[in-house]
């Protein structure tokens, strides 16, 4: 089945459910720790899922981390705790009485340090031979915190194989430490304080695996450094690429004359390589990388973005090679694919790929989840999201975005929205993603957040003045209100700004008697708007929507499309509303509605003004009862109701005002008159 469509695995639904009812589910410890209040035998890869969906839900940290200290019933081997935030204590009593065989701790807050992870897990004896794979990636290591416990260093872990430790304040002497592991496969340093490299050497015959991306603290010489690479018999993959964007060129320098070296070197150097990467690096030169390819037939992998060489001819005649550089659309999504992690190459690759893609005209689903993965893997980035966003546009124009699965559309206008949300006073970012959202079909067939969608635009709307952008934004707040549900409408009809900034478009078009489609949307949003929500219709009248509507009217009496939508703001909906009980709005004077109450206005506006009357008479009789009367409301109503024009459902309301008024007279009266002495 393709994962993009259909229904989630069953077991998917599961766990979700469980991480949704943990509360239910557990009792607590003395420490405030989750356990479980029975719990099956798990499936050992369910245990594994369990504790994965909650760290990918935001949802794992001291509390709930505890119910995996059952350790019989929920067997974990693949740990994952990716971007949680978890205490060193936490970890100890939840996760290191498990046979892990592999451990995911990037990234990880709550004081949670390398050194706490590597000494907790030699501390169980089973994980000194279990554990296979460790990613530490983002951590500080705290490695002094160590002291002398020899026990206690990644040489501890035996039967480690992969070791991933970028992003980190990796040392020389740990390293040192390290390279002794005796099954040492796959080693990443990148972007960490390494100094040298002399300590590979230890695990010459089993490192078949090496990332060094970024080692901008590398202090070897260019002879040396090759020297060393070249002693690594059994390497087969070597990541020697560089941040090219870096404001300091210097740094790089030795590390682009070793890349020079090794290109220009003998065939016996590192023969066995199958992949290299070094994108980013500079002085490579194409003549040099082609008589590397040619020497390595079994190369399956170059990675050349940001090097100016990815378009050597020889490339193209490899029919396994892989390739990242800027070439071709297929270079571009490698390097999208491979380079996730690294900000620098996924900007350099998006701004490529926008300037391949502004005419494209076939539907590119396998191009859009890429773009989607890089923005999510650099949430904050600016320079990602704003290359990213109008990449999403030309993939999505037209009818392209009908032509893929809708699943991967709504993740599409979910990511959207984040940015948006993210960067908000960016104009450009906004002004992609509303071009992006202005799309029919996805604003009414494709499911996602309206109703934040709908805020995040008319906070836009606030700031902006671009006839065009404006246009765009006020038909997808149009189309966007009659989408929401009831409640959603409600809750959003309480926020009197929204109606402020509809009605300051009506006015805006009105003063000059423009009539567009900018105008129209705004009217249909205030109908769909205020649509029965008495909430919306009190905003409504208390920003002078009433007074407005009415020159509106006055100003486009030719106009028939926007009578219909100004009067159909003001139908028969009104005496469909419940009667809301307790009092929403209070007046100091009824003169606002006087000129509302003629017998000449339009029923629609007669109507919201004996409506809005009526309801703060029915909730306050006693306190509007002589303000009628005093101001001379009561005689406007009479008139009212004596007009052969006036329709039916004013006459009602009306006459319901006028006898409320006489009862509470005739009430007060008799009162009176039986406390008379």
């Amino acid at each position: 089945m393709d994962d993009a469509e259909g229904p989630g695995a069953l077991s998917d639904l599961c766990l979700a459910q469980v991480c949704r009812s943990l509360d239910a589910l557990c009792s607590r410890r003395a420490d405030d720790s989750m356990c479980l209040i029975w719990a099956p035998l798990f499936p050992q890869e369910m245990a594994d899922q369990l504790l994965h969906k909650m760290a990918t839900k935001g949802i794992l940290n001291d509390i709930t981390v505890g119910i995996f200290r059952n350790s019989e019933e929920l067997r974990l081997r693949r740990a994952s705790i990716r971007f949680c935030s978890v205490s060193a204590e936490a970890f100890r009593l939840a996760l290191c009485s498990h046979r892990l065989q592999e451990l995911d701790a990037s990234w990880v807050s709550g004081g949670l340090t390398g050194a706490n992870i590597v000494s907790s897990l030699a501390s169980n004896p089973e994980c000194r031979s279990s554990l296979q794979r460790l990613t530490l990636c983002g951590l500080h290591l705290d490695w002094e915190s160590l002291g002398d416990d020899e026990h206690a260093g990644f040489s501890s872990l035996r039967g480690l194989r992969t070791l991933n430790l970028a992003n980190t304040d990796l040392k020389d002497a740990v390293l040192e430490d390290i390279c002794t592991l005796p099954q040492l496969e796959s080693l990443d340093i990148s972007c960490s304080g390494v100094t040298q490299l002399t300590a590979l050497l230890i695990c010459k015959n089993t490192l078949k695996s090496f990332t060094a991306y970024q080692l901008r603290q590398l202090d070897m010489s260019p002879a040396r450094l090759l020297s060393v690479l070249s002693q690594l018999h059994a390497l087969r993959h070597l990541d020697f690429s560089d941040d090219h964007l870096s404001v300091d060129d210097s740094d790089g320098r030795d590390g682009d004359e070793t890349v020079r070296q090794l290109l220009e070197g003998s065939p016996q150097v590192l023969p066995s390589l199958v992949s290299l990467d070094i994108s980013g690096r500079k002085r490579v030169m194409e003549a040099a990388l082609r008589a590397f390819v040619q020497a390595r037939s079994g190369l399956v992998f170059l990675g050349l973005l940001a090097t100016g060489a990815s378009s050597c001819d020889v490339l193209s005649s490899q029919k396994n090679l892989k390739v990242t550089g800027e070439a071709n659309e297929n270079q571009l999504c490698e390097a999208l694919r491979r380079y996730r992690d690294r900000e620098c190459f996924i900007r350099e690759a998006l701004v490529n790929l926008y300037n391949r893609i502004t005419d494209i005209d076939k539907p590119r689903p396998d191009m859009l989840k890429l773009v989607l993965s890089g923005m999510q893997s650099h949430p904050n980035s600016l320079h990602v999201h704003l290359v990213a966003t109008a990449c999403v546009f030309n993939l999505t124009t037209q009818d392209l975005a009908e032509a893929m699965p809708v699943s991967l559309i709504s993740c599409t206008a979910t990511q959207l929205l984040h940015s948006m949300k993210t960067f908000p006073s960016h104009q450009q970012v906004q002004k992609n993603c509303l071009l992006a959202l202005c799309s029919e079909y996805i604003l009414q067939d494709v499911p996602f957040d309206k109703y934040l969608a709908a805020t995040l635009v008319i906070n836009w709307l606030s700031s902006h003045a671009d006839p065009t952008l404006q246009r765009m934004a006020v038909a997808v707040i149009s189309i966007l209100v009659a989408k929401l549900s009831t409640e959603e409408t409600a809750q959003l009809a309480k926020d009197v700004f929204i109606m402020k900034q509809l009605l300051a478009i009506v006015q805006q078009k009105a003063m000059v008697g423009v009539v567009d489609s900018t105008l129209k949307f705004a009217l249909s949003a205030l109908w769909n708007l205020t649509d029965e929500m008495p909430t919306a219709a009190r905003n409504f009248i208390e920003c002078q929507g009433l007074e407005l509507y009415e020159e509106v009217l006055e100003s486009y009496y030719t106009e028939p499309s926007i009578q219909q939508k100004v009067l159909g703001l003001l139908h028969a909906s009104i005496m469909t509303w419940t009667q809301v009980e307790r009092e929403m709005v209070s007046y100091r004077s009824f003169s606002p509605f006087f000129r509302l109450l003629q017998t000449c206005q339009p029923s629609g506006v007669q109507l919201w003004a004996v409506w809005a009357i009526h309801l703060v008479c029915s909730q306050n009789t006693s306190h509007y009862r002589s303000m009628l009367e005093q101001e001379g409301v009561t005689e406007l109503l009479k008139a009212l109701d004596a007009h052969p024009d006036t329709h039916s459902d004013i006459k009602v309301l009306a006459n319901s005002i006028l006898q409320m008024v006489e009862q509470h007279q005739s009430h007060t009266g008799l009162l009176h008159k039986h406390i008379e002495p």
